[in-house]
């Protein structure tokens, strides 16, 4: 089994400078929904990986935050797998699960018995790629102006992941 792994704020929904908690401003990306569909169409597992630390500034809940993963569910017709997210802030506690560390990666490998040569992370932030490339996962960064060591690929635009993946 083979998977994709998303970063969710800049990648899947609009990201705001600041945490995204309300439904209102959960704003799904342009091409988003027909990439989920079109991957799962490829036979990849669809896995969102998220660092959410205002959970644990005490900002907003993870009803909160469930209520926008539900929210995207229901648009992409319950197409992604899985929601693993790091809700502990350096401030408060280190995790090993926050990104750039990798056990939310390590554990969803773990779940569906993944393949990581042949899954993919998109992130629009080294720290989205760091954990993968270091699991052996293609990595792929998502902005105009990113540059990093980190990205095997990089694309402008969610819809050219399509053109960059072996499949």
């Amino acid at each position: 089994m083979k998977a994709f792994f998303f970063d969710r704020d800049g990648i899947i929904n609009q990201e705001r400078g600041t945490y995204t908690y309300q439904l209102q401003d959960f704003i799904i990306l342009p091409n988003v929904l027909e990439v989920l569909l079109h991957l799962k169409d490829l036979n990849f597992k669809l896995v969102v990986i998220t660092n959410q630390a205002g959970i644990s500034r005490g900002l907003y809940t993870k009803d909160d935050m469930n209520a926008c993963h539900d929210f995207l569910q229901k648009e992409s017709q319950n197409i992604i797998d899985d929601f693993y997210y790091a809700p502990l802030h350096p401030k408060v506690s280190e995790s090993l699960s926050r990104k750039p560390d990798s056990l939310m990666f390590e554990r969803a490998i773990a779940k569906y018995d993944l393949i990581v040569r042949e899954s993919y992370v998109i992130g629009d932030k080294e720290r989205d790629l760091i954990p993968a490339r270091k699991l052996g996962i293609a990595t792929i960064i998502l902005g105009n102006n990113v540059v990093t060591e980190y990205a095997d690929y990089c694309v402008k635009d969610i819809s050219e992941v399509l053109k960059v993946i072996d499949v």
